[in-house]
């Protein structure tokens, strides 16, 4: 069996997204080399990436041109699943293209490696109402932003780890369960 570490960034008010989108939430952070630093490390140990078709699309626009980017060349070549029922293709530039599933339930069920969720807040939804969500990783950005997407609900959860990174940004990391 598999393992799936979901991973969000969130406001201190409980919103991925603000009303703007993800950026409001990204906005408050000036210095994200922390993260880099940490998902670096974090993606030696991931087999996979998981992401629902909007993410995928905007992650698509960005990661294979972002060449200077600390994480690029592992991001973009980590084998990628795109969870969708309407693409029919899903490419990353010269890149291999994303596998498509249609199940995301499913596929983490016959998963035999470590996968990380990345955004995809309605994918997380529907793999932690399933239970198979073993991580959930929490970057908490210094900002309210009042209103948006909320975390979606999350089982029980137990403290694995806490750390304080720059910037005023809490990397909190959670078993589920």
């Amino acid at each position: 069996m598999g393992r799936v570490v979901v991973q969000q960034w969130m406001s201190v008010d409980g919103f991925l997204a603000g009303p703007g989108g993800e950026g409001d939430v990204f906005a408050a952070v000036a210095d994200f080399s922390a993260s880099e630093a940490h998902n670096t490390t974090l993606l030696a140990s991931v087999d996979e990436v998981l992401l629902g078709r909007r993410t995928y699309e905007a992650f698509r626009e960005f990661w294979p041109g972002a060449h200077d980017e600390p994480m690029a060349q592992l991001v973009n070549t980590l084998p990628k699943t795109v969870c969708t029922t309407t693409l029919t293709e899903a490419p990353w530039g010269t890149h291999a293209p994303a596998r498509i599933v249609p199940d995301a339930v499913a596929h983490v069920r016959e998963l035999q490696g470590t996968a990380i969720v990345w955004g995809s807040v309605a994918l997380m939804g529907a793999l932690l109402a399933a239970g198979q969500v073993d991580e959930v990783e929490l970057l908490v950005a210094p900002i309210a932003l009042g209103g948006g997407t909320p975390l979606p609900a999350i089982p029980k959860l137990r403290l694995l780890e806490t750390e304080t990174w720059p910037a005023s940004v809490i990397r909190t990391r959670y078993a589920v369960g």
